[in-house]
């Protein structure tokens, strides 16, 4: 399987290029446009629980397979919103938040995991576990950034911009501020505080954000 990236960072599609009987799973309705040697199966993946479990984390219960069945064809994929899209090899791990996985190798093991923590940080009672060698496609809102943390180094992000993490990284959820008022008057709310060694990715817009600052210019309801 070959791919590029184009039109980042705002409007990103991935373009896949599938060579016979090559395939790649993606989130259901995020194809553009594919070649008529491309067969599409939409099913549910790993059962009824995964399922539940992917819902419950903000990603859709059906999966979509594009698999090259009549010769090599090509697959364009975006994600819903304008945005970036990053290529990563997850490895042993990477938690991604919701709404965060776009495609990625058939090969790919992915599990949902309950997150007390990532509930209280808006992100949901459930996140993403994805693992294994192969190519993993995330989305964003905005661009998306990289921070490589080292053996015990913090950083602390706004749960808002939090895309992906390398599982395995010790995170807490906080307030931005030592106060509730603070915290309330601050705009950041709540922050996850991470500690290397490893990587972040992060979203450089969020949708919540975006939404508040059109709303003064929305027509009012009738």
């Amino acid at each position: 399987m070959r791919f590029e990236l184009l039109y980042q960072p705002s409007y990103a599609i991935a373009r896949i290029m599938l060579d016979p009987q090559e395939s790649i799973r993606a989130e259901s309705g995020a194809m553009i446009s594919m070649s008529p040697t491309i067969s599409l199966d939409s099913k549910i993946q790993g059962g009824i629980g995964k399922a539940l479990g992917r819902m419950f984390g903000g990603e859709s219960i059906f999966q979509t397979t594009f698999k090259a069945t009549s010769g090599p064809g090509e697959v364009l994929l975006a994600p819903a919103g304008p945005g970036d899209i990053a290529s990563v090899e997850p490895g042993v791990g990477l938690m991604v938040t919701s709404g965060a996985y776009l495609a990625g190798d058939t090969s790919l093991l992915i599990e949902t995991q309950a997150s007390f923590k990532g509930f209280l940080a808006g992100e949901g009672l459930f996140m993403m576990k994805i693992s294994g060698h192969g190519t993993l496609l995330l989305s964003s809102f905005g661009a998306i950034h990289p921070i490589q943390l080292g053996p015990g180094q913090q950083y602390i992000v706004d749960t808002g911009h939090l895309v992906a993490f390398s599982a395995g990284m010790p995170f807490e959820v906080r307030r931005a501020t030592k106060s509730l008022l603070g915290s309330f008057t601050s705009g950041e709310g709540v922050v996850a505080h991470l500690t290397g060694p490893g990587l972040i990715y992060i979203q450089t817009r969020t949708a919540p954000a975006f939404a508040g600052m059109i709303r003064p210019f929305l027509p009012a309801g009738g």
